[in-house]
């Protein structure tokens, strides 16, 4: 039997469409309204499973103008479900401002367990444990970005990004981290879903010349075993460091052994 609750987070699929929970379509009809990422694209799903509820948008652009509307409306009795375009909401989603909100007017709040990329991604994906980083979307500029990459060294590094910038990302990581080992999926659940694993270079070469669709990618931790200290020592000695500094530099950075990292300098 399902307990009554005034506001509902609800999952809708990344891609097949027959991924929705069955909770989740019977949540969408009995609510009052549907706070919907773009009405368009929800109202496809919406039609497919004959669900009729009324929608509104409710986007980055009106997060905070739409909060005080859904406030007035919850207190007057009504029922409203909060869905993305797709995946789960409030993961690289609108929906923080709102939430908060509501905990502070005590509105009863649950959310459905459903679709989302990064699960989904991650089951598919071997891994030494189950420490990750998820970041959301990759940061525009190089510094920040570079930053980033340097900061989670040691952790799988999780992140969505666009089909027209993830070359170039993957292309700014190879630089800052080497050639190291990378995973990345794309149209999850979808006709066309593929995962591809290997070093960074040979996933560059296999999507140079076209890639499509959502993106989700990790770089692997670094381990002794998968640092590419020898591009970074190059990398290092174009900067005009000496290979005392090098060694010195890299076995902080990556927790190795100081002489041999000092060794493969004078090589």
């Amino acid at each position: 039997m399902e307990r009554e609750f005034q506001f509902y987070v609800v999952p809708t699929p990344i891609g097949n469409l027959d991924d929705i929970t069955l909770r989740a379509i019977d949540i969408l009809k009995k609510v009052d309204i549907i706070a919907c990422e773009d009405t368009r694209t929800s109202q496809n799903l919406l039609n497919h499973y004959n669900i009729h509820t009324k929608t509104v948008a409710y986007h980055k652009f009106n997060e905070k103008s739409k909060v005080e509307e859904f406030i007035t409306l919850l207190k007057q009795g009504k029922k409203i479900a909060l869905v993305s375009d797709a995946g789960t909401p409030m993961i690289c989603d609108p929906g923080s401002i709102l939430i908060k909100e509501l905990i502070n007017n005590n509105i009863k709040i649950t959310a459905l367990s459903g679709a989302c990329a990064i699960p989904t991604f991650l089951s598919q994906v071997p891994r030494e444990n189950e420490l990750f980083t998820f970041v959301g979307f990759f940061p525009k500029t190089k510094q920040k970005a570079q930053e980033l990459i340097t900061e989670y060294s040691k952790s799988n590094l999780v992140f969505y990004e666009s089909p027209n910038r993830i070359i170039d990302t993957l292309n700014l990581i190879k630089e800052t981290r080497g050639n190291i080992q990378i995973a990345l999926g794309r149209e999850l659940t979808k006709l066309f879903e593929e995962i591809v694993i290997d070093n960074i270079e040979n996933v560059i070469t296999h999507f140079e010349q076209r890639i499509k669709g959502e993106i989700v990618c990790m770089i692997y931790a670094s381990t002794e075993s998968n640092i590419d200290l020898t591009t970074k020592i190059k990398q290092l000695k174009s900067k005009g460091f000496k290979s005392k500094e090098i060694a010195t530099i890299l076995s902080t950075l990556y927790d190795t052994n100081k002489n041999d990292i000092y060794k493969l300098t004078m090589e």
